[in-house]
């Protein structure tokens, strides 16, 4: 190569590099356009709506973060379903206030953990709403509820009823029970009843008495009779009147003494005295006490026999004081014999005893009960059941469901939403069924809580404590207010010295 050729070469060699710089600034300008015109396909990152707990979707956070167990919030996306029903802003985030142990509700904790007892720490809430709420009223979680147990039931209006069961025993009608004397002296020639238990009836001979009165005045009737026949023809009006009033006499004195209209009607036609008279039953029944024996000796006024009516008896039962305001007289009663065990005799309430019995402390409730089979034996034990309605409904609730301290009767009424009242109520009677009369207190309709009220009632005990705690004293005048728990005390207001005047 020339020397003269040289800088042809070298500007040759230049102009090539050029061009190509330039080629490759031209297609990497055009490879950016290209790119930029293009859709994009690199991730874009979703925004997210809310948090939620991997094991309660009821748990709703709006900002990443953990549940009330330590477990990290899950995200979630608009594109990847519904949204919650929790997840709307226009409801409210609950705040949990503290943490109680399920089986000791006395540990709290300001934070999640275990209990003691190795559970997990119950979250409770403060209400939600701007609402008052009654004082002791508790927010429990749905899932928290369903692991205490707690179950509720309807408040009712409804008939009560109650079955007053009790142990009677088969007595003798007072009413029905008669004794049997005789009202002159005399010997017994003849007795025709001679076994207690034996049945007689109205009319019947009992017995053959010889007395010398009966003698005396079976006599003293024949002559007024006489006396009667021979003046009553007489002119003087004064004389068969007389004679009138004393036959009527003398067959009084007989009537008095239990002769019967028959015998006296017999020793009218006959004109015979007789040496013995029979003495009839006054009444029917059976011979339950036998005082006299053949050949006796008695004296007026001395009981002979004791004779029981059976068509009808009593039943004497013992209740317990809490049940007597169910009992009522003319009530419908039912009974078992344990030798008819099949059978129900049905009789009604005849009367309650105004007192108690000291050593048992119940009541004695007379019934009455037909017994025309005489199947119906005193001194039976008998099975005695009272069924008693309320003369009209009542707002009933279930036993269960009231707790009682002994001062004050309470029952949680179910607000929803995991919120619980505790309400004073006043009870009336218990009926049959595990219901309890409400006077005052409760409406039908309402929800209450009848299973695992303790938890609620300690919970309830504490959170209205804590609120009295948290409110501000009032100011005593001439007194320091009481400091306020979580608040530093006010620092005293210097006192000026006293001024000493001299």
């Amino acid at each position: 190569m020339t020397p003269s050729s040289r800088p042809y070469l070298r500007g040759l060699c230049l102009g090539l590099g050029l061009g190509l710089l330039a080629l490759v600034f031209l297609y990497w300008a055009g490879y950016l356009q290209k790119r930029q015109a293009a859709p994009s396909t690199a991730p874009v990152e979703k925004p997210a709506i809310c948090w939620v707990s991997p094991t309660n979707p009821d748990f709703i956070r709006y900002q990443p973060g953990k549940d009330d167990k330590g477990q990290d919030l899950i995200p979630v996306y608009a594109k990847e379903g519904p949204i919650p029903p929790s997840a709307p802003a226009a409801k409210k985030e609950r705040k949990v206030k503290y943490w109680v142990d399920p089986m000791d509700p006395r540990n709290i904790s300001d934070k999640p953990g275990k209990a003691p007892c190795g559970m997990d720490m119950v979250p409770v809430y403060e209400e939600e709403g701007g609402e008052a709420a009654a004082p002791g009223t508790i927010a429990v979680d749905p899932n928290t509820l369903q692991s205490m147990g707690v179950r509720t039931g309807k408040v009712e209006v409804r008939e009560l009823t109650r079955s007053i069961r009790a142990v009677g025993k088969v007595v003798y009608d007072e009413r029905r029970l008669s004794q049997i004397n005789t009202k002159v002296a005399g010997w017994v020639e003849r007795l025709y009843v001679k076994a207690t238990g034996d049945p007689i009836r109205k009319g019947q001979p009992l017995l053959n008495l010889y007395s010398p009165e009966l003698v005396s005045a079976q006599r003293e009737y024949l002559l007024a009779l006489k006396n009667l026949k021979s003046l009553g023809k007489s002119p003087y009006a004064e004389l068969g009147e007389s004679a009138q009033r004393l036959l009527a006499a003398s067959r009084q004195r007989l009537q008095y003494w239990d002769i019967g209209p028959a015998q006296i009607d017999a020793l009218e036609k006959t004109g015979e005295v007789k040496k013995d008279l029979t003495l009839t039953s006054p009444v029917n029944g059976i011979v339950i006490k036998r005082l006299v024996t053949q050949g006796q000796y008695v004296m007026p006024g001395m009981p002979l026999m004791e004779v029981a009516d059976l068509s009808t008896v009593w039943v004497e039962a013992e209740i317990y004081e809490y049940e007597l305001p169910w009992v009522k007289v003319g009530e419908h009663a039912e009974m078992t014999l344990t030798y008819l065990p099949d059978e129900t005799f049905h009789g009604k309430v005849q009367y309650i005893y105004p007192y108690l019995s000291g050593a048992t402390r119940t009541a004695k409730v007379r019934l009455a009960f037909p017994n025309p089979k005489l199947r119906l034996k005193p001194d039976m034990f008998a099975q005695v059941t009272i069924k008693s309605p309320l003369p009209q409904a009542a707002v009933a609730v279930p036993s269960e469901a009231i707790l009682d301290s002994g001062e004050r009767q309470l029952v949680f009424v179910a607000l929803g939403q995991g919120r619980f009242e505790p309400r004073p109520v006043k009870l009336g009677v218990e009926g049959d069924g595990g219901w309890r009369q409400v006077t005052e207190g409760l409406q039908g309709g309402e929800e209450v809580v009848t299973s695992a009220q303790f938890l609620l009632d300690s919970e309830s005990r504490i959170r209205e404590a804590a609120a009295k705690m948290l409110q501000a004293p009032k100011p005593t005048p001439g007194k320091e207010a009481a400091p306020v728990p979580g608040k530093e005390p006010a620092p005293a207001k210097p006192v000026a010295p006293p001024v000493h005047k001299h």
